[in-house]
């Protein structure tokens, strides 16, 4: 079993910053993928940035410059910077764990409840 703990949403003004974390509580499994995803009003969900184990990123196009991912293995932590926030940028952000249970090939995918971000104009 897998948990995900998610924090650091909230208001902000355009052009301000936020800082949300995501925390895997995990037994018997080793998490090799974290990311964030998020969905705005009306919109499908998409994909933010990701980061493996190995310290590999991905950035979706309209966020690059502006958000930067960051991990702690140890902990099985996922950050999120954002800078310069955008209205555009409003949306349910979820985070998002690739797991593999010890000794297995299994492989199950796990989210968050997710967290409101809101950019004021």
């Amino acid at each position: 079993q897998v948990q995900l703990v998610e924090s650091g949403g909230g208001l902000v003004q355009a052009g301000g910053s936020l800082r949300l974390s995501c925390t895997a509580s995990a037994s018997l499994f080793s998490i090799n993928l974290m990311g964030w995803y998020r969905q705005a009003p009306g919109k499908q969900r998409e994909l933010v940035a990701t980061m493996t184990s190995g310290g590999s990123t991905t950035y979706t196009d309209s966020v690059l410059g502006r958000f930067t991912i960051s991990r702690t293995n140890t902990k099985n932590t996922v950050f999120l910077e954002m800078k310069s926030l955008k209205p555009e940028d409003t949306a349910v952000y979820y985070c998002n764990a690739d797991a593999i249970t010890v000794g297995t090939s299994r492989r199950t995918t796990y989210w968050g409840q997710g967290v409101q971000v809101t950019v004021s104009s």
